[in-house]
């Protein structure tokens, strides 16, 4: 694993998921950096000999033709570079609509910068509560809760830009563009090899330009049955994979590589710590709820996206809470199970929060007290912030809790060079995250 080309590339549809198959990739020993965007030859070369190369993107919160513009650079860039495995990291979830972060469609933009035929879909990630039967999706409402259909999933099945509305997941991508989806269920996983071989083979008889395949995923077990049919395939050519960070679970698997090497423990914060809960999610809910160890804040959304004076007045007050030593966790949804009453876009809100992230960032190096540690909460507040604090890349620090990691920032600013971040999706980690923040718990 020590080769001069990267094994593996992937683009994260979000920036919290892409930190999710970094840290994967990292605990396994692997030498990976996730870039902000297609990355220049001096962040290449600053980064040093790599095995695995990542882009954060926000294709799930795209338009088709934003996609499609997106996904051209970066697939030229990794036709470049080509690794064996392309990964079009997805959300666990899988949710995703024609209109909005289609899957189908980034599929049919990256395809062209590989070789091979067949792209499998990684349906599951266990290791999340994310389990592929039959290929329907099941997820567990929450760390540890009970599991649901994703269609009947009391989050997914009303959320507000992507219901779920399809469990099976051939369905759901086919209203999406995806044509002639064949599907390898887990039940053959326990046949031998060769029987196996011989079922993917009889589906790459097909006469077809692209062969998607639906993989179920139900146990960690069957990871390495998963890694070693991805693996044989790219031997033969590069290929595309799909799929939530259970894609490169399934290779690590395959390569005999420790699926989890002992993260460093979370050591406490230097100093104070700076939280912005941007998701609308009932479990990032009840994690502000249950942040008793930070001064909070209610954000008004469509003051902060309409109100100058509001956002002025917003940013001074988190200043001074962080001034004076408090930690401080600015949220924008409700933690009452109240409806939401902003009419502004989530679009917008999320770009007014970035913007005042960055803003708060900025103050305290300015003040000659940079931030150490920040987290955000919510896909597309994450995205935006990352962009707005102008990184050019992270690597991996540590864990907090599963699907949910500590970064560390890399940029030309030395103020923001080594900051601790951590990014993560509406339904990951249990109530007491905020808290496993601050590394005193």
């Amino acid at each position: 694993m020590t080769t001069t080309a990267p094994l593996f590339g992937w683009y994260g549809d979000d920036f919290t998921g892409a930190t999710d198959t970094l840290a994967v990739l990292a605990q396994a020993g692997l030498r990976a950096m996730l870039f902000m965007g297609v990355p220049s030859p001096e962040a290449l070369a600053a980064a040093g000999p790599l095995d695995a190369v990542g882009i954060a993107g926000a294709a799930r919160a795209m338009a088709p033709d934003a996609m499609r513009t997106e996904l051209s650079g970066v697939g030229r860039f990794f036709e470049k570079v080509a690794p064996p495995v392309l990964h079009y990291k997805v959300c666990s979830t899988f949710d995703s609509a024609p209109h909005v972060g289609n899957i189908a469609c980034a599929i049919q933009a990256l395809h062209p910068s590989v070789s091979n035929r067949w792209v499998p879909i990684i349906g599951g990630q266990p290791s999340l509560g994310r389990y592929c039967a039959f290929s329907n999706l099941f997820a567990a409402a929450g760390t540890g809760g009970l599991v649901h259909r994703i269609d009947r999933h009391p989050t997914m099945r009303q959320h507000p830009v992507t219901p779920m509305g399809e469990a099976d997941l051939r369905l759901h991508l086919a209203h999406q563009g995806l044509e002639n989806i064949t599907a390898l269920h887990y039940p053959q996983y326990d046949t031998d090899a060769d029987a196996l071989d011989d079922a993917l083979r009889a589906l790459l008889s097909a006469d077809a330009a692209l062969i998607p395949t639906l993989l179920d995923l139900t146990t960690s077990s069957q990871l390495a049955v998963v890694g070693r049919l991805l693996w044989d395939q790219a031997q033969h050519a590069r290929l595309l994979a799909v799929g939530s960070s259970a894609v490169a679970q399934a290779l690590v698997a395959h390569w005999g590589k420790p699926t989890s090497k002992a993260a460093a423990p979370l050591a406490p914060a230097d100093g104070p710590v700076f939280a912005w809960a941007g998701s609308l999610s009932p479990l990032t809910a009840a994690q502000v709820q249950a942040a008793t160890a930070y001064h909070r804040i209610a954000v008004d959304a469509q003051r902060l996206c309409s109100d100058t004076a509001y956002a002025q007045d917003l940013r001074d007050a988190i200043c001074e809470g962080l001034q004076s030593l408090q930690n401080v966790l600015a949220f924008t949804g409700p933690t009452d199970g109240a409806p939401l009453a902003a009419a502004a876009s989530s679009t917008d809100i999320a770009q007014a929060s970035a913007h005042l992230i960055a803003r708060v960032v900025q103050a305290r190096a300015e003040r000659g007290a940079p931030l150490r540690r920040i987290g955000i909460a919510g896909g597309d507040t994450s995205s935006h912030a990352v962009q707005a604090l102008q990184l050019w890349g992270l690597s991996y620090k540590t864990t907090v809790c599963a699907g949910v990691t500590l970064s560390s920032a890399h940029s030309a600013d030395p103020s923001r060079h080594g900051l601790e971040l951590m990014l993560k999706g509406g339904q990951m980690g249990g109530t007491d995250l905020f808290q496993k923040l601050l590394g005193t718990a």
